[in-house]
């Protein structure tokens, strides 16, 4: 089964999106990470893991939006739950990590907020698209 690029939301459009802040995000964390781990009170390592898993995550975005909205719904799918993992894993920081500052807390909030919206509208784009291309 194949998602069309018909669809009321704009698959390509929302990959398009969420490659542009999980590239930004990640380029951010690998070039700024031990600048930023003090401020954040996060440890420097795992910002830059983060980042490292982020900028590919982008390119695979990317390519999927390249490819017009025709993308297998199993792919689409594997995208949404990526990000819900993401959030999930965000949020357990805030128990795991004490030693994050406020702004790491507000940072780690913000972040997971822009993942859940761009994930319910994957979602949502998924769910609207044709079953068959």
């Amino acid at each position: 089964m194949r998602v069309a690029s018909g669809s009321p939301l704009s698959l390509p459009l929302v990959y398009r999106a969420d490659a542009a802040a999980s590239g930004a995000m990640g380029v951010l964390l690998l070039a700024a990470a031990a600048p930023l781990a003090g401020p954040l009170g996060a440890p420097v390592a795992l910002l830059r893991g983060a980042g490292v898993i982020l900028v590919p995550f982008a390119a695979f975005l990317l390519w999927l939006a390249g490819r017009g909205g025709s993308v297998a719904r199993a792919l689409g799918w594997t995208v949404v739950a990526g990000n819900a993992l993401w959030t999930l894993a965000s949020l357990l920081l805030l128990a795991e990590l004490p030693a994050l500052t406020a702004l790491g807390r507000a940072f780690v909030l913000a972040q997971a907020a822009a993942v859940v919206t761009l994930t319910a509208l994957e979602a949502a784009g998924l769910r609207a698209a044709p079953r068959h291309a």
